[in-house]
């Protein structure tokens, strides 16, 4: 049996409160008294990191993030991007375990793009100019560096158990919010956040910002991640949602992240209902950071605004603490659901005590089936389930024949435009020309997760046990792993869009119709954690490398 993770949620109660319960394993109960909010050794929002040894010891919840990067060298596609979007449709009807549904394949999908943060890895520099190439870093040239933080527009599907212990804020609808993770590690010295900060804020040693995008850009609550109140700042439901920004099933909306004088701002502009969800990462919205102190005791605070990190997107504008090697990008978060047959009344993380797995390939539960929910908590969709990671042994929902393919007993894809970037900051009418897919696998399946790749260059066998698809708890490929595909939009016999999930209706081109197009092991370099600036390479993703943007 792997050894146990811990994620975020609350679990064993037939109501939830908008503040929400921590729920830890037994050797990690001191992290209950000690937190005052989850870190994200807990957390499914956090940005995958490459080394979590260094950054959470022990425990650790693998993201496994199938990815779509945008490449472009016009100055603006750094910090101005546009895509146009179709929110899925969920299947019709009453509930069925045999149909596939949003819940049960992501606990959100998001546009990314790296950000500039004076307190985040790799604690070298204490300014950071936004904006510009300048702040390209070649790990083996130079130890120095500009912070570097990572920002997600997430995009979470409803139905299910509700945020935060879960991931859905209504039970029809779909929700937003920006989230930016920063991570407080000095790689070069080999030192971190000092301990009592960590315990106070958000995301512990990866702080994080969080803010539901809303119909007049105020936040909810304070959304740094000292300041973070679940009663408000992650309460979509505050006031009856009045002034929460939802989508329905099946808009078509406008995205735009680019930067302002007053910070970083993204906006969902619903084309259906013509309201618009705005949120600005600025001081004045209450956005901020942790001074970097690793040898104190205490947890300062500095209102902060954030700004987009690199003028361009290539594949040297990077974050140099994340397992991806993205800047622009569309991402997946997969793998945080299973079935479960019956929950153990007294176990500390609320594991399942039944079967889990599909109907028709069920299996005594495991390791990694724990903080599940009970069908009585869910929004509209009553089906107990477990929100663990579905790793090293990829069997959850989203290693099954759960994702669109044309049938109305799946959910339709999430539609999605190629990025326009702009110039001049008003049109958006430049294309990214370039793209490249990418998936995280190897980090997750790698030894200090519970599975068997082999990551380091520098050590025999690199790259053995790293498998796509991955790995089952019987040690089979999984049944199935989600590719993109190019198609033509929905209600259009032109143009052209990207989705995600099997065989699409409309399909231009799958890429061959398999997880294949992620293509091979790509090694990454990064410093070694207290190696004075020496480095490393290590294998933490498939990619396909560069290729020109078809769509």
């Amino acid at each position: 049996m792997r050894r146990l993770r811990i994620v975020f949620g609350v679990a064993g109660v037939a109501s939830l409160s908008a503040a929400t319960l921590v729920t830890m394993g037994p050797s990690a109960k001191a992290e209950v008294y000690a937190h005052s909010k989850p870190s994200c050794k807990t957390m499914q929002i956090c940005t995958e990191v490459s080394d979590n040894k260094a950054a959470f010891g022990n425990y650790y919840v693998g993201h496994d993030e199938p990815a779509l990067k945008f490449y472009s060298n016009l100055n603006g596609a750094g910090f101005r991007q546009q895509y146009n979007i179709t929110i899925p449709t969920e299947p019709a009807g009453a509930f069925s375990k045999t149909n596939g549904y949003d819940f049960e394949l992501r606990p959100a999908f998001w546009f990314g793009v790296a950000m500039c943060d004076t307190t985040s890895y790799p604690e070298q520099r204490k300014t950071c100019t936004p904006d510009t190439d300048a702040n390209i870093v070649d790990p083996t040239k130079s130890a120095s560096a500009p912070g570097v933080a990572f920002e997600e527009l997430q995009f979470y599907p409803p139905g299910w158990i509700r945020q935060f212990a879960g991931f859905s804020c209504d039970p029809t609808r779909w929700c937003v919010a920006l989230n930016i993770d920063s991570l407080q590690q000095d790689p070069i010295h080999g030192t971190l956040q000092n301990g009592d900060c960590q315990n106070q804020i958000l995301g512990g040693i990866e702080p994080v910002n969080f803010a539901f995008l809303t119909l007049n850009g105020v936040p909810l609550g304070p959304p740094n991640p000292h300041d973070f109140d679940f009663s408000t700042s992650g309460n979509p439901q505050l006031n009856g949602g009045a002034n929460t920004f939802f989508l329905n099933q099946g808009d078509k909306a406008v995205v735009k992240l680019y930067d302002t004088p007053s910070g970083f701002t993204t906006t969902v502009q619903d084309l259906n209902t013509g309201q618009t969800g705005i949120m600005t990462a600025s001081a004045s919205n209450g956005f901020g950071h942790l001074l970097y102190d690793p040898t104190g005791t205490t947890c300062t605070l500095r209102h902060y605004t954030y700004h987009p990190m690199y003028a361009t997107s290539s594949p040297q504008t990077r974050v140099l603490w994340a397992a991806h090697s993205y800047n622009v990008a569309f991402s997946d978060e997969i793998g945080h659901f299973d079935f479960c047959t019956a929950i153990d009344p007294n176990s500390p993380t609320a594991s399942c005590s039944g079967k889990e797995g599909i109907p028709g390939d069920q299996e005594p539960a495991d390791g990694d089936d724990n903080f599940c929910f009970s069908n009585v908590q869910a929004l509209k969709y009553h089906v107990t389930g477990c929100i663990d990671s579905n790793a090293p042994g990829f069997d959850g929902a989203s290693y099954q024949h759960y994702w669109p393919n044309g049938s109305s007993t799946n959910p339709t894809t999430v539609e999605f435009s190629t990025p326009l970037t702009s110039q001049d900051g008003v049109h958006f009418n430049s294309r990214f020309p370039r793209y490249a897919f990418e998936a995280d696998l190897p980090r997750i399946e790698a030894a200090d997760l519970g599975g068997k790749c082999q990551r380091f260059l520098a050590l025999p066998n690199a790259g053995q046990g790293c498998t796509n698809p991955p790995m089952t708890d019987e040690g089979v490929p999984a049944t199935f792993y989600p590719f993109f595909s190019t198609i033509t939009p929905t209600g259009s016999t032109t143009g052209c869009a990207w989705g995600i999930g099997e065989t699409l209706p409309n399909t231009i081109n799958n890429f061959g119709g398999s997880s294949a197009e992620f293509g091979p092991l790509e090694a990454l370099t990064y410093w070694t954690f207290g190696g004075s600036g020496s480095t490393n390479q290590r294998y933490n993703d498939f990619a396909s490398g560069t290729q020109t943007n078809p769509c």
